[in-house]
Order: C-alpha cells, then structure tokens, then sequence
C-alpha cells in the first residue's frame, strides 16, 4: 500500500511490479505520480510532461542559435574559389 500525497487516498501497488520513475494515476483523485521509493513504497507528484516538452524544445531552439555562422561563409567562399579553377 502506498498513500496518494495529493488526496491521501490508499494506493494498493505491488511492489514486485513497478520500478523507480513508474508513474501511476491516483484511482480517486486522478494525480499523476510517481515511484519514488520501493521499500517503503513511496509516491510523490509526477512532473508535468509538458514543461519537459518545453523546456526540450527551448534548449533545441539554443543549440541552434549556438552553431557558428563563420564555418557556412568560409564553405561557401571555398566553393567559389573551385568553380574559378573549373572555368579556366
């Protein structure tokens, strides 16, 4: 048995059948929680699944403000200089 810390309702979970980091619904007042410990069963309130999807897309949008604009000019400038040697 574990204890919903939202609503304090019992929660019958085997321990033999979750892990660490599960989650589960609370049956009575539907919280989304967590296994935070096995012996004793501990839940807590899971974290919102969509303020990692946010913080995930921030990060991506700084890893690409990130990358170096230098090495595509240099690139483009190396190309041109083929081409010249192509022509003549």
């Amino acid at each position: 048995m574990a204890t919903c810390p939202e609503c304090d309702a019992e929660i019958e979970v085997d321990e033999f059948d979750v892990d660490k980091g599960d989650q589960l619904s609370c049956p009575d007042c539907g919280s989304n929680l967590e296994v935070v410990s096995l012996s004793p069963i501990e839940l807590d309130v899971a974290p919102d699944s969509d303020e990692d999807e946010e913080d995930l897309d921030a990060d991506a949008v700084v890893e690409d403000d990130a990358a170096p604009k230098e090495d595509d000019d240099e690139d483009e400038d190396d190309d041109d200089e083929e081409d010249e040697g192509w022509d003549e």
